[in-house]
């Protein structure tokens, strides 16, 4: 083969050279899957020579995502305070008529099941909603109240606007729990009996670009079916631990609801699933090489969701080639793996983003701004100290299941008190037993304790928090909640007493 000369300046090309030669229909623009295989048959040179532009994609739920708009001035003219569309409080961030749709705000007649991402989509799709809003009235604005039906054709702006989209990469999700948990990663079984993950792994936009070197504020991208722009970082942009997100915009009256879509997470609520896919221009060899990243490169971490801390336990970790095997190693068991990104999805963004450029249908900016690469991301300042389980759990009375009821019940006289805590010859949780459950035992003359354990038993963990705690006992009407580390070894108990000593509830 005949040795490629490349040149030695920096950049082998520019923008402005690849937009020329989009104009020219003479472009080369390779998917990012399809520039991966190039990279490994024919080495990073001839890809640099020959791709002029590398498309990516994600199809994902996007939870800090939203819709700007503008309904317009009613006759007489009202201050809007307070405004509902389909039921879903939007927000009234600006002036009278300026209104922000939250993709997560629940509709108030069918929560869980309808929010602010289905009326969004319901807008693109061209569907009638309902308007209604109130106010207190000014003298320039005399109207206290309105009801009225619209569509995407009467606002005057109806802008996507979200402000943190498209995670580099995600963490996987898993429950040491005994019971079923249901979050923002989905619905996640009991004692690590599934795991979540999201993100479009090596096709994800901000994964080709490490270092943001191609993508910041004015970087025109492939949004909901549509052209937008990244106007700049995302809200919790985290460069440092490869976390990086962006904030994009684009006009919703040009998208589709193919790559818009509401949607619901049972017993969590609602958000919006959103396509976007960004250009990266091979300007160098550096870019070739980052665009040339594998699922088997990418490494996240396994998050034990069971523990509702913002520092939540990391079991281990995985790649996102692994992930997508279906089947991964958690703790020395096989778990299977369920994501909740479309992939398929993704390569469509990606496939018609190149099919765009190929068409002379869109073409390349260079960013005004790059995105920072030394973003640190801070939690929360608290000023009101927060209670855990741990702060008011106290030993547990235990027992063993082959003791008799008498001597259970001789147990909880003489400690004062209403649960018994089954534990067997190691200290690990079998069951519990209650006073009642005793009493019960003992005037239909049973003996043995076997016959009346409780063995699904509603555990807690040290370092959750103790509102959690109470609302587990309200949620399954029960009085106490024995206290169990990852291994299921008693630690102690917290009753409804406790909780309500410390929280006054």
């Amino acid at each position: 083969m005949e040795d490629i000369k490349i040149p030695t300046k920096k950049n082998f090309r520019t923008v402005e050279e690849i937009n020329e030669k989009i104009r020219n229909g003479d472009v080369q623009v390779l998917t990012a899957l399809e520039m991966k295989k190039l990279v490994e048959s024919s080495g990073v040179e001839i890809a640099l020579k020959e791709v002029d532009v590398v498309t990516t994609g994600t199809f994902g739920a996007m939870c800090s995502s939203g819709a700007l708009i503008n309904v317009g001035h009613s006759d007489p003219p009202i201050k809007i305070q307070r405004a509902w569309m389909n039921d879903v409080e939007v927000c009234h961030p600006g002036a009278a008529v300026d209104l922000f749709i939250g993709a997560t705000q629940m509709s108030e007649e069918q929560p869980f099941d309808y929010g602010g991402g289905h009326l969004i989509e319901d807008l693109i799709r061209g569907k009638e909603v309902e308007l209604r809003a109130t106010s207190y009235g000014t003298d320039c604005y005399p109207r206290t109240q309105i009801s009225t039906n619209l569509t995407k054709d009467d606002l005057n702006q109806f802008y996507l606007l979200n402000f943190r989209n498209c995670y580099q990469r995600y963490v996987c999700a898993v429950n040491s729990l005994d019971q079923t948990i249901y979050t923002y990663m989905g619905k996640l079984l009991p004692r690590f009996r599934n795991a979540n993950f999201s993100g479009a792994g090596e096709l994800n936009p901000l994964m080709n670009d490490l270092t943001y070197e191609t993508i910041g504020l004015g970087t025109r991208i492939f949004l909901g079916g549509a052209q937008g722009y990244v106007i700049g970082e995302g809200t919790q942009h985290d460069p440092k631990n490869r976390f990086g997100t962006i904030m994009v915009k684009g006009n919703c009256k040009d998208m589709s609801p193919e790559f818009i879509q509401g949607a619901s997470f049972t017993n969590y609520g609602t958000t919006l699933y959103v396509g976007l896919g960004i250009p990266i221009p091979i300007l160098n060899e550096e870019l070739v090489k980052k665009t040339a990243i594998r699922d088997e490169d990418i490494f996240t971490d396994i998050v034990d969701y069971g523990i509702p801390r913002r520092a939540r336990p990391k079991i281990g970790k995985v790649n996102y080639k692994d992930l997508k095997s279906g089947l991964i190693d958690v703790n020395g068991k096989r778990v299977r793996t369920s994501s909740l990104s479309s992939f398929k999805k993704a390569k469509q963004v990606s496939e018609l983003l190149k099919l765009w450029i190929e068409n002379q249908d869109f073409y390349l900016t260079t960013p005004v701004e790059k995105l920072p690469t030394d973003t640190v991301f801070k939690p929360m300042k608290q000023t009101q100290e927060t209670s855990f389980v741990s702060n008011v759990m106290h030993n547990a009375i235990t027992c063993t299941e082959d003791e008799e009821i008498q001597s259970i019940a001789n147990r909880i006289v003489t400690n004062s008190v209403n649960h018994i805590v089954v534990i067997d010859e190691s200290g690990k949780l079998r069951g519990i037993v209650t006073s009642w459950d005793v009493t019960k035992a003992m005037a239909e003359r049973k003996n043995q304790l076997s016959s009346v354990v409780s063995r699904r038993v509603v555990t807690a963990k040290p370092e959750e928090p103790l509102e959690t705690a109470s609302r587990k006992m309200a949620q399954h009407n029960i009085s106490a909640l024995p206290v169990i580390n990852s291994e299921r070894k008693v630690l102690g108990i917290v009753t409804a007493e406790d909780v309500s000593r410390l929280l006054g509830k």
